[in-house]
């Protein structure tokens, strides 16, 4: 991630509309500025893509991990925007709502007893692509303190999705800190261990793994997969480990059990010892494919060892593959993955969500009575794109760049940019706990004098209420309460709480029966959800938040919170869909909607 650091004299509020201006494709000027003095920009993304890593430069895998992006903008964004007289109307339903309208058309929406505010803007679309992971296996599994039916084998990759094994007996599959293992124990039986994450299509991949002894009788071999549907239908890059110490690259794709050869076989080294590691890495963009592979204490080759056409399969899952073939006599014999490394990929569909709503926050929830200096706040917000509640949002997801504050208290330490969600416990589980203040690595003095120090393990870490508080508390200054706090006008640490305590106007709830019907509901909404808290304590009855993001290219509404699969900030379908209809996790378990 780049690192912006406030130039002598400019303000941070300055500095932060300019870094959304430039994200957005919104202009580096004030709209009062005149109509003839710029063109109008085209879109420009959030995040620039991560560098290519070394070989072919794949167009299709150049997309920025995450965006927020606004259509061009017409002259008319370049002149002040003139609001005529406003006028007011309560709308019908609970909570009470204002709607504020000049010339006919609506410019703010209020809700009473809320701080946020609902206005038109220039359109916007906030986009999320695959997010580039390694997995170095940093973690003990199967947990021997676990009951054996609910052990799992391999686990989650840092960021990348969990690990499905398959084929053998499940103790075939071991993870010790630094090396994921497969056991082959019976002949021409393929062992598979693929993450989850089946919407993956064009992909850079790589993986390093070893075998502890050359094969006798016949070869053992094992394959990168990708385009991956099932244990029958796949691509792969498959190394052959021959009796003889000879190592073969075949690119194949097997079809409902048959097996095709893409390219010829190519052969790579002869006498080569157990316990060599050798790195296999594939580029898939469209229906290209490219292959290579090497010894991984040795430099990587420039030229691709196998290139192929093929279009039987679009989007798959991503893994890896061992066999022993019929006849090897030395049995078992172990791989050992030391890394697998998703470097560039993109999903099929990336989540995308477009709409002209802009977030903004009041200084005080709004009473009912649109004052003067309330008319004047809104006339200030017209047509700005400076950033609101969803910017904000944006700026913590995949790739977003990091900005370092320029002023006191906060100075010299980085207040946006791509988040994690926690560091790992020794079964590669992510701990919770990481508050906003622990992402940038200070402590804290609340409001009522509690002291929370920073923990150096959660520096750059946001976990789902430490990113609501983010958002809301740091960066809009809704009043942050070090703990539970139940005087509804703070926003308590953790979600639990935010359902009963949080400050602001309550949308909907279950009524214990059924998700809340949310007709209400507006960008910017808090979302709590009763998802699966694994609390013994029976009066818990929410364990995730989630800000509404708006309605998503196929009409559904989505989210964006901080989730442990995707390591951080996301609003993608990784280990559950972000969205609230259909019959998914957080569209079964959504329990409140509020508004801050």
């Amino acid at each position: 991630m780049s690192n912006t650091t406030r130039p002598a004299g400019t303000s941070r509020r300055s500095l932060l509309a300019a870094l959304t201006a430039t994200a957005a494709g919104a202009p580096l000027v004030s709209l009062t500025g005149a109509a003839t003095a710029h063109a109008a920009p085209a879109a420009v993304p959030l995040a620039a893509p991560a560098a290519a890593p070394a070989g072919t430069v794949a167009a299709g895998l150049t997309t920025p991990r995450s965006a927020v992006t606004v259509a061009a903008l017409g002259a008319d964004w370049f002149t002040p925007v003139t609001l005529g007289t406003l006028t007011t109307a309560v709308l019908a339903g609970t909570p009470a709502r204002t709607e504020v309208t000049a010339a006919g058309k609506r410019v703010a929406l209020l809700t009473h007893g809320a701080r946020t505010v609902v206005l038109p803007g220039p359109e916007r679309t906030f986009t999320e692509n695959k997010r580039p992971f390694a997995d170095d296996f940093q973690r003990t599994l199967p947990d021997p303190a676990l009951p054996e039916a609910d052990r799992v084998y391999w686990g989650t990759a840092p960021a990348g999705g969990g690990w499905t094994t398959l084929g053998g007996a499940a103790t075939d599959f071991a993870v010790t800190p630094g090396a994921g293992t497969i056991t082959l124990t019976t002949d021409f039986a393929s062992r598979h261990a693929s993450i989850r994450d089946g919407e993956i299509t064009d992909v850079d991949v790589r993986s390093v793994a070893k075998f502890d002894k050359v094969p006798t009788g016949q070869a053992c071999s094992y394959a990168l997969s990708f385009g991956y549907q099932d244990t029958h239908n796949n691509y792969r890059a498959r190394l052959s480990f021959l009796t003889s110490g000879a190592v073969e690259l075949r690119v194949e794709k097997e079809v409902d059990d048959v097996v095709t050869q893409l390219v010829p076989t190519v052969a790579l080294a002869t006498g080569v010892a157990a316990g060599t590691n050798w790195t296999i890495r594939v580029r898939r963009v469209g229906a290209h494919i490219q292959a290579k592979a090497w010894r991984t204490d040795s430099a990587e080759p420039s030229a691709w060892s196998a290139e192929a056409d093929d279009t039987t399969f679009g989007k798959g899952r991503v893994g890896l593959r061992a066999l022993a073939n019929d006849g090897c006599t030395n049995l078992p014999v172990k791989l050992t993955v030391s890394r697998f490394e998703v470097t560039q990929a993109t999903w099929q569909n990336p989540p995308s969500v477009t709409h002209r709503d802009w977030v903004r926050v009041l200084d005080q929830p709004f009473d009912g009575t649109v004052t003067p200096a309330l008319e004047a706040q809104i006339r200030a917000w017209a047509g700005s794109t400076a950033p609101d509640v969803l910017a904000y949002a944006a700026m913590f997801l995949p790739g977003a760049p990091a900005v370092t504050s320029g002023a006191a208290p906060t100075a010299g330490k980085q207040v946006l940019g791509q988040a994690g969600y926690g560091y790992l416990d020794p079964q590669g589980n992510r701990y919770e706990g990481a508050d906003f203040h622990e992402y940038m690595n200070l402590g804290w003095t609340f409001p009522d004098g509690t002291y929370t120090g920073p923990s150096s393990k959660q520096v750059g870490n946001l976990d789902c209420s430490g990113f609501t508080r983010m958002v809301f508390g740091h960066h809009h200054k809704v009043p942050m309460a070090a703990g539970s706090d139940t005087s509804k006008t703070r926003l308590p640490r953790k979600s639990r709480d935010m359902v009963d305590y949080a400050p602001g106007a309550r949308i909907d709830q279950t009524t214990g029966t059924g998700r809340p019907d949310a007709v209400l509901l507006q960008p910017g909404d808090l979302l709590l959800f009763n998802a699966d808290s694994g609390d013994d304590n029976p009066t818990v009855t929410v364990d995730h938040v989630g800000i509404y993001l708006g309605k998503d290219a196929d009409g559904k509404r989505r989210f964006v919170s901080s989730r442990k699969t995707g390591n951080g900030p996301t609003m993608s379908d990784l280990a559950g869909a972000s969205i609230l209809d259909g019959n998914g996790t957080y569209a079964e378990k959504l329990h409140t909607v509020h508004r801050i």
